[in-house]
């Protein structure tokens, strides 16, 4: 059974809504909450499909994680050494966040481990996570650099100072976790600044984090206490209502509770300069997150050449970009973005594929692409299973002149269960259907 957005073209965007938690809070809240000292109440946690398959990962390793509703757990932590065996292959799913982030957590345990996923997850690289945790002394092999990843018990780490050739969030938070079993310190540094999620999300939880210019340090054995944590709304899934409301013939929509966090605003400064009309009213902030309050209106946008540095604070929001893109006045260029080659899809390559066949004019490049901007025809476009892909071209579609149909739309729910009803709330016109 497979499933297809069909989407008709609209016209008002108008509304009032909160979208789900963030998706790298939630992962992260679950994980150092499982290794902290007491109990961890975890609000707005996002019930997403990645998500879940985090929280099945830690109570397969003997927490108790207590549900209260869909968006509010306990994570019973177990202290830094507490987690079990899980006797069986830990399934991911289709996140990689959640399996590169637990090749660090995991790397010095007493026990072996296996990290599974899906058929996407498993053609995702996972040698860049695995290279500088083996130079800390784990034993960590994967399948011709890809998962599943299998992960020696018994092994002891030395901390180690790793300048990371490519900017990556998810490489950061694997080495840093790791560094919490390491001898010594471990620091890292950036080539650009990448999300901090971890370091911020470590701090809440009582480990001492320092940051100095592109480095960020921690030492071993540090005590984690549970605490409150209050996941703010998803910036990476705000984006898409943010660009329905700019691309919107009329209304006003409001967002509310988003977090804003500034190693993850680049897609609210590239949408900026490209011409988005929106404002933000700041709210305190939440679980150590700055968070607030968008208000967007109806916009012209025009092509820009993406600011190189602004690149890895929203790699995972360009195929929206690239969707903005093409409905905007004149040519838009982006380069330095060759990661987005291997996220759950190549998104450069998938959604070059798809504006064309919707009457853009696209050029691929090794880490990039230019877009040409005009209007979208009617038409069909595969999102080969990756959700930010299929949300991306709802959202475009809704300004196309004729309907357009999505393929393989499942996965929305590993990231944005709620989106096509939020779409519907604000004026969009999606509708889902399901092939045998």
């Amino acid at each position: 059974m497979t499933q297809r957005f069909q989407v008709q073209p609209s016209g008002r965007v108008e509304g009032v809504i909160r979208v789900p938690g963030d998706k790298s809070v939630s992962h992260r809240a679950l994980m150092l909450g499982a290794v902290a000292t007491g109990t961890s109440q975890v609000t707005g946690f996002l019930a997403g499909e990645d998500c879940l398959a985090t929280l099945a990962a830690i109570r397969a390793m003997g927490v108790d994680v207590i549900q209260h509703d869909a968006t509010t757990v306990d994570v019973v932590g177990r202290g830094l050494h507490g987690l079990t065996a899980p006797g069986r292959a830990l399934d991911m799913g289709n996140s990689g966040t959640a399996m590169r982030l637990f090749m660090g957590l995991l790397a010095a345990r007493p026990f072996a481990t296996e990290l599974a996923g899906d058929e996407s997850l498993s053609e995702r690289p996972m040698e860049r996570v695995a290279r500088p945790l083996r130079q800390m002394g784990a034993d960590i092999r994967t399948r011709n650099g890809k998962p599943p990843v299998q992960i020696a018990g018994g092994r002891k780490l030395q901390g180690i100072q790793f300048d990371m050739p490519i900017a990556s969030a998810q490489v950061k938070s694997a080495v840093l976790l790791a560094g919490l079993y390491a001898t010594g310190e471990t620091s890292v540094t950036e080539p650009a600044v990448t999300r901090d999620h971890t370091e911020r999300m470590l701090a809440r939880l009582g480990c001492p984090v320092r940051r100095f210019g592109p480095t960020v340090t921690i030492a071993g054995g540090a005590t984690l206490t549970g605490a409150q944590i209050e996941v703010p709304g998803d910036l990476s899934s705000a984006a898409f209502m943010i660009l329905a409301g700019c691309l919107a013939a009329g209304g006003e929509l409001v967002i509310e509770q988003v977090g804003l966090n500034p190693t993850r605003t680049g897609i609210l400064r590239i949408l900026e300069l490209m011409g988005a009309e929106f404002r933000i009213e700041p709210g305190p902030d939440e679980g150590g997150e700055p968070v607030g309050r968008l208000i967007v209106s109806p916009s012209r946008l025009h092509g820009i050449q993406v600011p190189p540095e602004l690149v890895p604070l929203a790699i995972d929001e360009f195929p929206l970009l690239f969707v903005a893109a093409a409905l905007a006045t004149g040519e838009t260029v982006v380069r330095g973005a060759a990661e987005l080659r291997h996220k759950e899809s190549d998104r450069i390559g998938v959604v070059a594929t798809g504006l064309r066949a919707l009457g853009i004019n696209v050029e691929e490049f090794p880490d990039g692409a230019r877009i040409q901007g005009g209007q979208l025809r009617g038409g069909t476009v595969d999102s080969r299973g990756d959700h930010r892909v299929a949300m991306a071209f709802a959202i475009g579609a809704s300004r196309a002149v004729a309907p357009v149909t999505i393929l393989d739309t499942a996965n929305v729910a590993t990231s944005y269960p709620d989106f096509v009803s939020h779409a519907r709330t604000i004026g969009l016109d999606i509708q889902v259907a399901l092939d045998a």
